[in-house]
């Protein structure tokens, strides 16, 4: 019996290290139309991600826009859009989420739909779309 207990044991011991561990999941929000601020989101994306992959580890970043902060996913005035087209090339383990209400408020205003950049996502609501991250495990960092 004790030797049945053992072989579990050692079993359960080798079998550990063949799963998958989950990916590092980061979500970083931007909520300011400061260049300086967005450049500073993206260069955290590119930390993290070089960092984790480096170590042949995984990792999942996403980027949330809202408010000013949506200005940096906007194909007609974003300050980083070369660089958010250079990341869907070369991370893409790196994602863009615009916020809708942010967007419908700045098409009100604006009297059309303000274009994004090819592959950005749109949620309802930015912040519950954080939150929901959060409770889902993920860091929420706002450089």
């Amino acid at each position: 019996m004790m030797l049945a207990i053992i072989s579990v044991g050692l079993l359960l011991m080798t079998a550990a290290p063949l799963r998958a561990a989950e990916p590092h999941k980061l979500a970083l929000q931007i909520s300011d139309d400061d260049p300086v601020k967005m450049h500073a989101v993206l260069d955290v994306a590119a930390n993290v991600s070089r960092h984790y992959t480096g170590q042949g580890e995984e990792v999942d970043i996403v980027v949330v826009a809202f408010n000013g902060g949506l200005d940096m996913l906007l194909a007609d005035r974003s300050p980083v859009k070369e660089r958010i087209v250079g990341f869907a090339k070369s991370m893409p383990n790196v994602s863009f989420i615009a916020c809708g209400n942010t967007l419908e408020t700045l098409a009100r205003k604006e009297g059309r739909q303000p274009p994004l950049i090819e592959g950005v996502s749109v949620v309802d609501t930015g912040v519950a779309a954080l939150m929901d991250l959060a409770e889902k495990n993920w860091t929420i960092v706002r450089p």
